[in-house]
């Protein structure tokens, strides 16, 4: 397999949110797994493991997903992530309504935004929803920050073969939903999900270009001249 430059991947990823209906062969997924499991980890520690769900299993778990939101189930999510604040949650915002707008949902079309809510519980309707956890009882400050380095690597070895990914933490609302389809096992910690596929790229919303802060904006230089 021969992949885009890294320069090329960083600057150019984006997260996909429409996908064509096109199955992506388990080779290709192999391939982008043995790359992103050369990733760092403390102390060589390796704590990952990824459930890859395609198919009817991915129909099920899409479908019941959608059906306990409807009834009100609890969100209960295994790594539940912590409130934005100041400059963080003004660009999560801005981000936000980039991508309604370009939806054309507007700001009290509250329809519109319940059923994008449900297209993200489903993996953005892409044909592969993959699971990233870890052991349960190991710290969440010693694997989280490795499950993160796995995602990443992931979403930029996708790249070389032309699949589309989106990092996707509504798929992870209902965790015993998702151990009943994939067997994982009770004591596992759900960290991440990841939606994969071919982009849609007639998809409004694949149209986003997110922005980032200047290097000058977040680095500071010590003992250069």
């Amino acid at each position: 397999m021969e992949c885009m430059s890294l320069t090329e991947a960083m600057v150019s990823r984006k997260s996909i949110r429409g996908f064509l209906d096109t199955p992506v062969p388990q080779d290709a997924l192999t391939r982008i797994i043995e790359l992103a499991i050369q990733s760092p980890s403390a102390s060589n520690a390796q704590p990952w493991e990824l459930a890859v769900v395609t198919g009817a299993p991915l129909a099920e778990l899409n479908s019941r997903a959608v059906e306990l939101r409807e009834a009100g189930a609890p969100v209960n999510p295994d790594v539940a992530p912590a409130d934005l604040f100041g400059d963080c949650l003004k660009r999560r915002r801005e981000v936000g309504i980039q991508v309604f707008k370009l939806l054309g949902i507007e700001r009290h079309d509250m329809e519109g935004r319940e059923q994008w809510n449900r297209k993200a519980l489903r993996f953005f309707d892409a044909p592969v929803g993959v699971f990233i956890y870890t052991d349960g009882t190991l710290e969440r400050a010693r694997t989280d920050f490795d499950l993160g380095l796995l995602t990443e690597a992931l979403c930029l070895a996708a790249m070389c073969v032309g699949l589309g990914t989106c990092i996707d933490q509504q798929a992870l609302c209902y965790p015993e939903l998702i151990r009943e389809i994939t067997g994982i096992p009770e004591g596992a910690r759900l960290t991440a999900a990841v939606a994969i596929g071919y982009p849609d790229w007639s998809f409004p919303a694949n149209k986003l270009d997110s922005t980032r802060e200047p290097v000058e904006a977040v680095t500071t230089w010590h003992g250069f001249e």
